[in-house]
């Protein structure tokens, strides 16, 4: 069986992590989303695939090329614009023989919510299954109304919570047989201009057709929407993978509980690193910091002396200068952070944390949420950043300066002197 991989989209609820890269590429416990999609599919047999490519398409066809080294055969499709999972599906049709997989490729999924789906469509012989899982959050999801039993009558986009007929989600994992394509041609565009392959599932059902729902764990499944769900997608990911301590670990440092350390990668004397926690090759930690749990540090990156590093993804490239706290922020890569920067991750009243996404506030339902950082963003000395602030790609944050709202890429912002009025002081 193929599968076909949808990873057209551009992640612009996740800005700025998404402006210099796709949301598929984006690394949790040390690998791309999307490579942790194709080990699932992997586990469950399946290994060869299409991916369905749009923005930075280009980057997933570099970073995967023909799948030899992921132990797959992989084939690529243009989609020419974001015109939505139907048209997505739609435009894979030739690289597809018989049955098939699809998938949206900005999930995490384990192997056996995957699993379940194929088993229900080899046991059942329907004419497609669909995963869905339990959600807590209905108008934020596909909800599924049911017909007969466990078939799929069907799927109600964000409804109202009072509306919602069910508390069961599209979780974006299929099986179809080729004949979902006829219905495909028939969609039409939704009231958002896309076309979707919800829509087509509707079809199939009202040309009694059967579309079996597979309910999967909720704990083997996780969907990233938000910045802040990263930092759970990390986790999800840091406590599911295999842990190794292949670097040079020197005397004096402490592991505890499950750490890899790549092989290039060195922890210097005094650090003390708490697992699950994920060192990337050539990192360099220490000597006498504090990384906590959760934490994945990137390719070339550097954490300074008597640092503190909570909950975070820290990706390639990015130097936290000694005596900082990252907690529970997203830092992207190539950043350099002064000596004593500071993400603040918690208000003053408790409160949970707000974050703006398209342009709107949004209680992330976090009481601890730090900062998120594009590429090439770079911080003087004492610098503070509050709770659930973005900084875009490429800014300059100045010595003693607090960061208190979001601030656009390639800004530079700086305390304002007095200089004449300090002159006349000496």
């Amino acid at each position: 069986m193929k599968a076909v991989l949808l990873a057209a989209g551009e992640g612009v609820r996740l800005l700025p992590i998404t402006a210099t890269r796709p949301k598929h590429l984006i690394r949790v416990g040390g690998k791309p989303i999307l490579e942790h999609c194709l080990d699932a599919l992997k586990a469950c047999g399946i290994t060869e695939a299409v991916i369905v490519t749009h923005y930075m398409g280009e980057a997933i066809r570099s970073y995967f090329g023909d799948g030899s080294k992921f132990g797959f055969k992989l084939e690529y499709v243009e989609q020419q614009a974001v015109l939505g999972t139907g048209n997505a599906v739609g435009i894979a049709e030739k690289y597809v023989a018989g049955d098939f997989v699809v998938v949206y490729a900005d999930l995490l999924f384990a192997p056996q919510a995957m699993q379940a789906v194929v088993d229900a469509y080899k046991r059942e012989k329907p004419d497609a299954v669909m995963a869905v899982v339990a959600v807590e959050k209905p108008e934020s999801y596909g909800i599924i109304e049911f017909g007969k039993g466990n078939c799929v009558k069907r799927v109600v986009e964000k409804p109202s919570r009072k509306d919602a007929p069910s508390n069961l989600a599209n979780a974006g994992l299929y099986v179809f047989s080729k004949e979902v394509f006829d219905f495909l041609r028939k969609v039409k565009r939704s009231v958002r201009g896309e076309y979707e392959l919800t829509d087509a599932v509707t079809m199939l059902v009202e040309d009694k057709k059967t579309v079996l729902a597979a309910e999967i764990s909720k704990d083997d499944w996780f969907d990233i929407g938000r910045p802040w769900d990263l930092l759970d997608a990390n986790t999800w990911a840091l406590r599911r993978m295999e842990h190794k301590v292949l670097g040079n670990v020197e005397q004096g440092a402490h592991l505890i509980g499950p750490v890899t350390v790549a092989e290039t990668a060195r922890v210097r004397s005094g650090a003390y690193i708490e697992g699950p926690c994920f060192i990337d090759e050539g990192a360099d930690v220490g000597p006498n910091c504090f990384i906590r749990p959760c934490t994945s540090i990137g390719k070339n990156a550097r954490v300074g002396n008597a640092c503190e590093v909570k909950n975070s993804v820290i990706m390639d490239g990015t130097h936290v200068g000694h005596l900082s706290y990252v907690g529970d922020s997203v830092l992207c890569e190539k950043c350099n952070l002064g000596a004593g920067t500071i993400t603040a991750n918690l208000r003053l009243d408790d409160g949970t944390v707000k974050m703006i996404v398209k342009d709107k506030a949004v209680d992330t339902g976090r009481r601890k949420l730090g900062a998120v950082l594009g590429d090439n963003v770079k911080t003087g000395i004492n610098s503070v950043l509050m709770p659930g602030v973005k900084v875009g790609n490429g800014s300059w944050v100045g010595p003693n300066f607090m960061v208190e709202r979001d601030l656009a890429p390639n800004t530079v912002v700086v305390l304002k002197q007095n200089w004449d009025k300090q002159e006349r002081k000496r």
